[in-house]
């Protein structure tokens, strides 16, 4: 790679070498013209100068304009320089345009030696018009065989200090992207902790390095939530795995003591519990993965009011929804997300659950809620959750001790799905203060949308 960069410099810089060497020797040979013109206009006027006097008698040479010549009105040769006196032939046969003094042209004749540069110079005498030819040799195109020489060295040292010059800039620059390769093959589950080197300074590699080293901060968050999601469900369904084994084997053991219908039972109840973590474990594979869910208005009253009405419970709820609260969303995901909450409520509520629904304006500035909130709480009159554990238990497999008295089947997951559901919906959900139980608040979008027709929405036994 870095090779070929190298001779693509290299050519370019010849390129431009050539290109800028054609473009002086154009320029210089123009100024050398522009220059010579301008003499043998001088050597024309100082002959002009005698034509009007009258006293045209030979017409001397002057600095680089070798031969003159004069033509009386009627195209007769009347002078000429000394070179020209058995010449009385004319060195040209044009004249300046109507209006003009000079013109210049370049002859290739018998008259003169090879082709040369002719000015031809109008003079009016009398109401009559004379002209004096004078001619030199021509500036050729290279000028001067030297100065051509010298721009075609200066191309050839300039385009190898380019070529070389863009090497070292080239290898300078590559070094640090070959230590951040390096380090990148190093890299693997083994040592995720590793980081690629950041050079100093605040170019293109640097910013190329410090994104590398983001990603890699990503990954292994990722990795190390994926090893502790492993180690987590592992244990979460070795318990109800050693408890069907072991009933198993006593019966086994001791059939004759053993009864069937108490151990299809006991099996039951530890299929549920692998069943919902089974479950559990796909919804979150799938929120992880980020397997996008449907997008369409949802009437949030009809849909929590829908659920309320359905559910069999022991525990009181009294709903409190506000009517047409319209959101966005995946109505499935939605509904899990409220199962989730009612589910947790009711294995610690003591007699009532409560459930609201209602609009709230947004603050000011808040990005998130351009056109309100729309606010679902979970409240049960339960004993709460402790400050220091509102977050914590929306982690993984997390079940606080009081949890896993009232109720041994839960999976640990259900708090942590709703959120993820609430996050992937634009919203939030968190804990906040109450004066008895534990009160979780849902936030989410307003649409500006039309209600859209209500329908039950049945949350399927295992997604």
């Amino acid at each position: 790679m870095g090779r070929r960069i190298t001779v693509f410099a290299g050519a370019v810089a010849a390129l431009l070498s050539t290109l800028l060497a054609a473009v002086l020797l154009i320029a210089i040979n123009r100024l050398a013209v522009e220059r010579l013109q301008s003499e043998m206009a001088a050597a024309t006027e100082r002959v002009a100068m005698q034509v009007r006097e009258g006293r045209v008698a030979d017409a001397t040479p002057y600095g680089h304009v070798d031969y003159l010549q004069v033509l009386d009105p009627s195209g007769q040769v009347v002078a000429s320089t000394s070179g020209l006196g058995d010449k009385p032939r004319p060195i040209a046969h044009f004249a300046p345009d109507k209006g003009q003094e000079f013109a210049y042209e370049q002859v290739c004749d018998e008259v003169l030696p090879g082709c040369r540069m002719v000015v031809a110079h109008s003079v009016v005498v009398n109401g009559s018009n004379w002209l004096v030819y004078g001619s030199t040799t021509g500036i050729p195109p290279l000028v001067d065989p030297r100065l051509a020489a010298l721009l075609g060295l200066s191309a050839v040292v300039l385009t190898a200090a380019t070529a070389i010059g863009s090497r070292r800039v080239l290898r300078s620059s590559l070094r640090p992207v070959e230590a951040i390769r390096t380090e990148l093959d190093t890299i693997s589950g083994r040592c995720p902790e590793r980081r690629v080197p950041v050079p100093p300074g605040h170019d293109e590699i640097s910013g190329l390095a410090s994104s590398v080293n983001r990603t890699l901060d990503r990954l292994q968050v990722s990795l190390e939530q994926q090893r502790q999601f492993a180690s987590d469900a592992s244990h979460d369904l070795r318990s109800p795995i050693t408890a069907m084994r072991a009933q198993v084997e006593d019966a086994l053991l001791a059939p004759e003591e053993s009864r069937l219908d108490v151990i299809g039972d006991n099996l039951l109840v530890s299929l549920d519990r692998l069943q919902a973590i089974v479950c559990d474990l796909l919804m979150v594979a799938r929120l992880d993965a980020g397997t996008p869910g449907g997008r369409e208005v949802i009437d949030l009253s009809a849909l929590v009011t829908g659920e309320l009405s359905a559910r069999h419970t022991t525990k009181k709820i009294k709903p409190d929804v506000e009517p047409n609260v319209i959101v966005e969303g995946d109505p499935l995901r939605l509904a899990r997300l409220l199962t989730n909450l009612v589910d947790n409520a009711e294995r610690h509520a003591d007699t009532a659950i409560c459930v609201a629904v209602r609009k709230q304006a947004a603050d000011p500035g808040d990005e998130r809620f351009p056109s309100g909130v729309a606010v679902m709480e979970v409240l049960d009159d339960g004993p709460g959750v402790e400050r220091d554990q509102w977050e914590r238990i929306f982690q993984r497999f997390i079940r606080l001790p009081a949890a896993r008295e009232k109720d041994s089947g839960g999976t640990g997951l259900g708090l942590a799905i709703a959120r993820q559901i609430a996050e992937l919906s634009g919203g939030t959900l968190t804990v906040e203060p109450s004066d008895q139980g534990a009160r979780f608040v849902l936030r989410l979008p307003l649409s500006g949308a039309s209600p859209p027709p209500h329908r039950h929405v049945p949350i399927p036994t295992c997604p």
